[in-house]
């Protein structure tokens, strides 16, 4: 009988183990910051958004110098030239407001150039974290650095520095 139970306990351990899944995480920050292409996309794109920025900053800066010679002159000015001032201000600052949302809007140049520099970086993580996932039989591999949130991760399934090397860089020699 005992014989019984410990073979029938040994199959459920067994069959319970199979079934277990394997997990390891990547910090995806890490990895990129390994990734010359990306280092250099990501100042290209601080570059532009600096750029973009400065001609925003000086267009709403003329909008405001416009705006406050308006209010200087308002005593003097007639009712006809009060309101091409006021059309002319309006017209100035919406022209800023354009450019700036061609810039920095949804799917305005930043972000056009953000997909053109780094999308191709990110699909080649992606097929790394997905051969180091096949070669290392893992059922899932979780980001670090995403909203999903670990409470523990043991060092051991970090596979950060493989994803790396699989890359064809060298971890622990951050490109800057």
């Amino acid at each position: 009988m005992k014989r019984l139970l410990f073979i029938v306990a040994f199959v459920c351990l067994s069959g319970a183990s199979a079934f277990a899944q394997r997990f390891a995480y990547v910090d995806s920050e890490y990895v990129l910051e390994h990734i010359p292409e990306y280092v250099s996309a990501q100042k290209q794109l601080d570059a532009l958004s600096k750029q973009w920025q400065t001609q925003v900053d000086t267009r709403l800066k003329e909008v405001e110098n416009m705006y406050k010679s308006y209010q200087a002159d308002l005593a003097l000015l007639t009712p006809q030239v009060r309101r091409e001032r006021e059309n002319a201000i309006v017209q100035k600052e919406k022209a800023a407001k354009e450019f700036q949302r061609e810039k920095f809007g949804f799917e305005g140049d930043l972000y056009q150039q953000r997909i053109k520099l780094i999308q191709p970086v990110q699909e080649r993580v992606a097929r790394a974290i997905e051969a180091v996932a096949e070669s290392n039989q893992l059922d899932m591999i979780l980001d670090k650095n995403s909203e999903v949130i670990l409470l523990y991760a043991s060092p051991r399934l970090d596979k950060s520095n493989e994803v790396i090397t699989r890359l064809g860089y060298k971890p622990g020699s951050l490109v800057k």
